[in-house]
């Protein structure tokens, strides 16, 4: 848990802090529907680009699952001929805030120019011919991977909010499992904009429809129709899709690690469920660190993890890895592995496809 995080929830536990974060979360909203406004009347610009755009995010903060389901949209349009690019804000990169970072096939990428996240989907994506920019300025990056890649899609990574770049669809990803936020704005609750703003999505998915009752995802279903009626709407699980060593930068199959033991390092919502996925695989997790969700790792921590953990490969996740602190790599020795999640759609799967490519033009050879 974040020192934001505990603060919070220490706030929550009297009156007056709860009556305090009450107060700043008038305050947001009061900014998210002024800004919001701006664009409504155009007193605020949106940029165009010379290509289709597809914004994948999210209402709320904190797990949706938004980097498998970029890495499937931006699958699903490449296997149907589709030139595709992603957009990426590039958090904690290193390279000048205006500047492109761009991730190609076959050229070397340092994460720290790039940021962990845009590098581990580049990584990811390795072989598909799929070029990730990185910049805040998301227009500006669109436009050079229209110049220079010969994209005709670009998909936005957690754009839902970037309302300043005009997209063609945006979908919108629900946790089945904490759906709205508690419905109340940050700071009180965890939604990023009021559940007003799910009218403008184009596709709803909803994730860890597996880890819910079949009462609860009807429940869902019924919400997300009463708050915009008609939207199209698909069901989806997260699954192990591949392990990746970060450090030769290989993506690795499943079974490159069956029978074999390794460290399990976490500090997520359900640790158990990642380790649980890891033992599916026939992987033996012999020692296992669980943290808050949410954990910055610091360089002590890993020290004592690499001090006792016996050479053995160590496991984590995708949303830990981008936690790690920077000297990560000088710290760890051996195998340093990323469990890869895939978004598996379990209804809606061509009503997912139909839409992208109705989006794209239709189906290129």
């Amino acid at each position: 848990m974040t020192t934001w995080s505990k603060r919070r929830e220490k706030l929550k536990s009297s009156s007056g802090g709860r009556a305090l974060l009450g107060v700043a979360s008038l305050a947001y909203g009061a900014g998210v529907l002024a800004r919001r406004g701006l664009y409504a009347a155009g007193l605020f610009k949106r940029k165009r680009i010379q290509a289709k755009v597809v914004c994948i995010g999210n209402l709320t903060v904190g797990g949706t699952g938004k980097t498998p389901a970029v890495l499937l949209a931006a699958e699903t349009l490449r296997k149907r001929g589709h030139q595709v690019a992603i957009l990426s804000r590039g958090y904690g990169r290193k390279t000048p805030r205006k500047e492109v970072s761009v991730l190609l096939d076959g050229r070397d990428a340092d994460w720290r120019d790039c940021g962990d996240e845009p590098w581990m989907i580049h990584q990811s994506l390795q072989g598909q011919g799929i070029p990730v920019l990185v910049c805040p300025d998301r227009a500006k990056a669109g436009a050079l991977a229209v110049e220079r890649c010969g994209s005709r899609v670009l998909i936005l990574d957690d754009g839902f909010q970037h309302l300043g770049l005009h997209r063609d669809l945006d979908i919108v990803l629900i946790n089945a499992r904490d759906p709205f936020g508690g419905r109340r704005l940050l700071p009180l609750g965890n939604l990023r904009e009021p559940l007003s703003a799910l009218r403008r999505a184009g596709m709803i998915v909803i994730t860890h429809a597996d880890r819910v009752t079949a009462v609860d995802l009807a429940r869902l279903r019924a919400d997300i129709e009463e708050l915009h009626p008609g939207v199209q709407v698909v069901e989806s699980a997260h699954k192990a899709d591949h392990l990746l060593d970060v450090k030769a930068q290989v993506k690795l199959p499943l079974l490159r690690m069956k029978d074999k033991a390794v460290v399990a390092l976490s500090g997520i919502g359900d640790p158990l469920s990642f380790e649980a996925q890891l033992e599916a695989l026939g992987i033996t997790v012999a020692q296992s660190w669980r943290y808050p969700d949410h954990h910055p790792y610091s360089s002590r921590e890993l020290k004592a993890i690499e001090d006792l953990r016996g050479g053995l490969p160590l496991v984590t996740t995708h949303k830990d890895f981008v936690r790690l602190p920077e000297d990560w790599r000088e710290l760890l020795g051996g195998e340093v592995l990323v469990l890869g999640i895939k978004l598996e759609l379990l209804k809606g799967r061509n009503s997912w496809i139909d839409r992208l490519e109705e989006l794209a033009g239709g189906r290129r050879k």
